[in-house]
């Protein structure tokens, strides 16, 4: 018999999602779709991603849980900063920030549609939101002239920042945030940033695909079962240390 995706009702235990290591490979487009339902409180969302998986979902739709297979990751140090990112950070008076301006960065997140358009919906922002406001929410933004030109949002939990959604304000916005975003993991040791899925945007900038599997080895290995709060910050803006990268150009 084959795997059945599993429905979740609000009351259900935060943790009661199919195990993805022994759920098989669901049917869906993208691969993964392992859980439906539930809701989108802080316990729920922990318990997801301690497991593997992640919520995405239109406004049209329940909760959708996913665990894709492949799954599209970033290692830190394989980033790939091209020539033309490397000139923008060179000749461009570029500043980053670490959780300055969250809730701008995920409205910015919703309106931009992106590659797979609108999902970030009012109840995922408050999600988001209260999971920042807990301290397992991070921000990264990319700030020009002092405004805001793009910014980066996800999840950390030990040594792995699970990355939801970034956007531009400007030209390169997103690029810079990201290559902030991997020097920030690389400082602290974070040894994986997880893209969820594959996108033509991030394989330009190292994004690599592995078996969930491998995954979800790593995911064990680097994720604490408690998933204590991390205390990720950054007081003040600076871009000096974006310099650091320009040598992988």
């Amino acid at each position: 018999m084959g795997f059945r995706v599993k429905n979740l009702h609000p009351s259900d235990p935060p943790d009661s999602f199919p195990d993805p290591a022994t759920a098989g490979i669901a049917l869906g487009a993208p691969d993964g779709l392992l859980a439906i339902g539930g809701d989108l409180s802080p316990e729920r969302l922990l318990a997801a991603y301690r497991a593997g998986l992640f919520p995405w979902f239109n406004d049209d739709q329940p909760i959708l849980w996913w665990s894709p297979h492949p799954r599209a990751v970033l290692f830190p140090e394989h980033f790939h900063m091209s020539r033309s990112l490397a000139r923008t950070l060179r000749n461009d008076a570029w500043e980053y920030s670490l959780n300055q301006s969250f809730e701008t960065v995920i409205q910015g997140c919703a309106d931009d549609r992106g590659e797979y358009g609108t999902w970030l919906i009012p109840d995922m922002i408050a999600a988001y939101c209260r999971m920042h406001e807990l301290g397992y929410a991070h921000s990264v933004e990319c700030w020009r002239d002092g405004r805001i030109a793009g910014g980066i949002y996800g999840i950390r939990l030990g040594k792995i920042f699970f990355g939801e959604s970034m956007y531009s304000a400007r030209e390169s916005g997103s690029k810079v945030a990201l290559s902030a975003l991997v020097h920030i993991c690389i400082e602290s040791g974070v040894r994986l940033i997880d893209c969820q899925v594959e996108s033509r945007h991030l394989h330009t900038l190292g994004m690599q695909e592995i078996d969930r599997a491998e995954f979800l080895k790593i995911l064990h290995e680097c994720v604490p079962g408690e998933a204590p709060m991390q205390d990720w910050k950054l007081e003040k803006r600076d871009a000096a240390p974006l310099a650091a990268l320009r040598h992988q150009a």
